[in-house]
């Protein structure tokens, strides 16, 4: 059951992806030969104009396929200099409307995460959290490291902001300290009534890439806590806030992947994030009909803002890729070379399939574990 809830839940964001592309192909020309919702043998289909619509057998979001896709393999099999295309293809339109074509399908992953955000922010939710009274990590668990200790923090001390930013509880706490790994944090807190400031250098957990500052919460100040909805215009604010900070994320993250974090934990692969996916649906409607809808939103906002910034990675396979190409070839005026494609597009491949092998070993690893 986990797993069917989690591929329905990433069919809708690989449906939402290929939907961009598909009415960025049709405002700019190229026909659309056929969409698909689902992927594999086709149930039913029904063609309508140039487009033949289809339902297909496996929920995994579906595929538009446009006019000329092909036509790179054509004119590389034939050995031409450029890719020779009609005025409605795919490479037959001009290299400005190929570039929104591409780009339209990473920007539909956005405005749904986007959506997804706003609507959290409208609906509000109830959360249980300690406070923002906190105790030393390694006075509890003597073989855990506590930067925060070593720093002049002290069992008790009650953190009021960090960098600035006020904290009224422990999930705010970590929230902000998770995304910082192996970063200078200015911590405010109160020490029976003392303000007093340190400078804490936060960890970085090698095993996840996440941030740790070596801090336990008061487990007897747990609360329950009610996050009130919003209205339109301040759920819109908050959406475009939280996308941003999701993206900053997914920036993060990437970036600490080259201070020597295990690969194989921290990227994870299409069986992992699934299941992911499945447990947060089921165990969020356990909690209640809000809680559930509040976790699989949330969780699906930052898969599909994620995919929003991996998909415009400039790999050639990737959407990224081929409005990089589109691009050249606007500044340029001249059209690259089916064999310049090629061998660039061959790099992207061993790229993404090195990543797709860490990813897929880190899964075997994770349900292993499990």
């Amino acid at each position: 059951m986990t797993f069917i809830l989690g591929i329905f839940g990433l069919g809708i964001l690989v449906f939402f992806h290929e939907l961009g592309h598909f009415i960025a192909a049709r405002m700019s020309g190229v026909k659309v030969e056929a969409f698909s919702i689902g992927m594999g043998p086709v149930l039913l289909h029904h063609t309508h104009g140039d487009t033949d619509y289809r339902i297909s057998l496996i929920p995994l979001g579906g595929y538009c396929a446009m006019k000329g896709e092909q036509d790179f393999k054509n004119a590389l099999e034939d050995n031409l200099k450029t890719i020779e295309a009609s005025k409605d293809s795919f490479y037959g339109v001009h290299p400005l409307k190929r570039l929104f074509i591409a780009f339209a399908g990473p920007f539909f992953n956005y405005f749904l995460g986007f959506m997804f955000l706003f609507l959290i922010s409208s609906i509000g939710y109830i959360y249980y959290t300690a406070g923002n009274k906190v105790s030393m990590a390694d006075e509890v668990y003597p073989e855990l490291h506590s930067a925060a200790h070593e720093a002049g923090m002290e069992t008790g001390d009650t953190i009021v902001s960090l960098n600035g930013t006020e904290v009224a509880d422990f999930t705010e706490i970590a929230a902000y300290i998770s995304t910082r790994p192996d970063e200078d944090i200015i911590v405010s807190v109160d020490r029976n009534g003392t303000p007093l400031e340190f400078v804490v250098h936060t960890d970085l957990d090698r095993e996840t890439g996440s941030g740790k500052m070596g801090i336990v919460s008061d487990s007897s100040s747990i609360i329950q806590k009610e996050r009130k909805g919003k209205g339109f215009a301040g759920s819109v604010k908050e959406g475009f806030s939280e996308s941003l900070k999701v993206i900053t994320m997914t920036v993060k993250s990437v970036r600490v992947l080259f201070k020597g974090v295990k690969v194989q934990n921290a990227v994870s692969g299409p069986a992992r994030i699934t299941s992911m996916l499945g447990d947060t649906i089921q165990n969020g409607f356990k909690a209640g009909f809000r809680a559930g809808i509040v976790s699989t939103l949330e969780f699906l906002a930052i898969i599909s803002i994620s995919l929003f910034m991996t998909n415009l990675l400039p790999v050639p396979i990737l959407d990224g890729g081929l409005i990089l190409f589109a691009f050249i070839e606007w500044v340029s005026g001249k059209k690259l070379s089916p064999k310049v494609l090629y061998y660039i597009q061959l790099a992207g491949i061993a790229i993404i399939a090195a990543l797709m092998v860490f990813a897929l070993f880190g899964d075997f690893m994770y349900f292993i574990k499990k």
